[in-house]
């Protein structure tokens, strides 16, 4: 049996994996893929929102210690994670003054290291995949513009969103100040964008394959948890 749990801030992401990625990996050949809101979601005055890395590592050491075949992950918007004080999250501050192609690296390398040393001496480390989405989920939905616009409904705003698009190498790299993130691009040019909805049928339209193609450091995390399956069955047979 492969499980996955999936560590992600807000109802966007929730319903990526729910509706969008767990259906892909099943085919891959997992038996059961779940999103958790990170942190105690029931206190909150609403769903959503960037986690203090307290809260966050609390849930996935929980959860790497109660399922012991479970693999565990995280999907987190780079963008807006505390940098600084009690909510800090490891490696942030310290990635905000590094270039692009080093930003999340440093961030999920931070975070691994800290939950090895909470586990101590054991391998459970292992199944904990930390992932940092650069800079933020709307960011993806750049992959295809075209299909972005289908998707919800607007394709008068495909040439538009292209035009954003052809600013940067990638999606990833749409940068992350509080005017110019994906999300408020995204915002200003559509009243009222509902992103769990709007961003699911945008994802729907383009496709995983077209994002994994567009958005590198994506790609490599989506890569990872479809050989966990293979792996996880090779590391049980050595055990038998």
């Amino acid at each position: 049996m492969s499980r996955l749990l999936v560590h992600v801030e807000g109802e966007t992401e929730e319903t990526f994996v729910n509706e969008i990625l767990a259906p892909h990996l099943y085919r891959n050949g997992f038996t059961n893929v779940s999103a958790r809101i990170a942190g105690n979601a029931r206190l909150r005055d609403r769903r959503g929102g960037i986690m203090a890395w307290s809260a966050v590592r609390k849930d996935v050491l929980n959860h790497l210690k109660e399922y012991q075949t479970c693999l565990t992950t995280t999907m987190v918007d780079f963008y807006a994670l505390p940098l600084s004080g009690n909510k800090a999250w490891p490696g942030r501050e310290a990635a905000s003054q590094l270039p692009f192609s080093r930003k999340a690296d440093t961030v999920e390398t931070a975070l691994l290291d800290d939950i090895r040393g909470a586990l101590g001496d054991t391998t459970d480390y292992r199944r904990f995949i930390p992932y940092v989405m650069i800079y933020e989920f709307e960011g993806l939905l750049f992959s295809d513009c075209k299909g972005f616009s289908r998707g919800i409904g607007r394709s008068d705003l495909a040439d538009r969103f292209q035009a954003i698009r052809d600013q940067f190498n990638s999606p990833e790299e749409i940068n992350d100040s509080p005017i110019t993130a994906p999300s408020k691009r995204v915002e200003n040019l559509v009243n009222g964008y509902q992103k769990p909805l709007l961003g699911t049928l945008a994802i729907l339209e383009i496709g995983l394959d077209t994002i994994r193609s567009e958005c590198p450091h994506f790609g490599e995390w989506l890569t990872r948890l479809e050989h966990w399956p293979e792996k996880a069955a090779a590391v049980r047979s050595i055990y038998r």
